[in-house]
């Protein structure tokens, strides 16, 4: 998992696209390599995948990861927005002529509503079905929102490694979603995630 993270992220650091760039645009488009990196580790924390970590453990390290995946999202939209104003109002208002930047948008949204989600479950006094139902599909959005909007990008991260995150990106969440069974009331993994 280390090599799948950090190989995509390190060729988008010392990527020759970089080198006329001024640091706000670099520290942007970083982030967005660090947010696809967390989107991998997210899954194999929810599934249960990492080894060495209790159920609650894992619930708190997806926590911290969650908000690290925000921040990093947050970092990159903000960086684009110092360096390019009208070509980041142009994709949240869904006009810009490039694919990629709806992509983002929507996954962005998808994954701000998930992390709400998560933050206010307890106030809105979700049943753990409906928790779980409406996380699930609110990541998945992300998800694939954000493997597109990746591919779609022809920029500093190297075209293999990241292809190959994506990949991982993907299967990993597909498996968890696969073996977590949001729409199931009888999974005993799930129910240990809602504690």
């Amino acid at each position: 998992m280390t090599i799948a993270v950090v190989t995509p992220i390190a060729a988008a650091a010392t990527s020759p696209l970089l080198a006329w760039r001024d640091p706000v645009y670099i520290a942007a488009g970083l982030a967005g390599a660090i947010a696809m990196g967390l989107l991998l580790v997210q899954p194999l924390l929810a599934g249960g995948y990492l080894p060495r970590l209790s159920a609650r453990g894992r619930l708190q390290v997806h926590r911290w990861v969650g908000g690290f995946l925000v921040v990093a999202v947050l970092v990159h939209v903000a960086g684009l927005w110092i360096t390019s104003p009208p070509d980041v109002v142009d994709a949240l208002l869904f006009v810009s002529p490039t694919q990629f930047s709806a992509w983002g948008v929507v996954a962005m949204w998808a994954m701000f509503a998930a992390a709400l989600l998560a933050a206010l479950r307890r106030r809105l006094r979700l049943r753990p079905r409906t928790w779980r139902f409406g996380h699930t599909v609110l990541v998945t959005v992300t998800v694939v929102g954000s493997v597109v909007h990746a591919l779609l990008i022809e920029g500093t991260m190297e075209t293999l490694s990241k292809a190959a995150l994506c990949l991982l990106v993907l299967a990993a969440t597909a498996k968890a979603v696969t073996d977590l069974r949001a729409w199931s009331t009888r999974n005993r993994v799930a129910r240990d995630l809602d504690q």
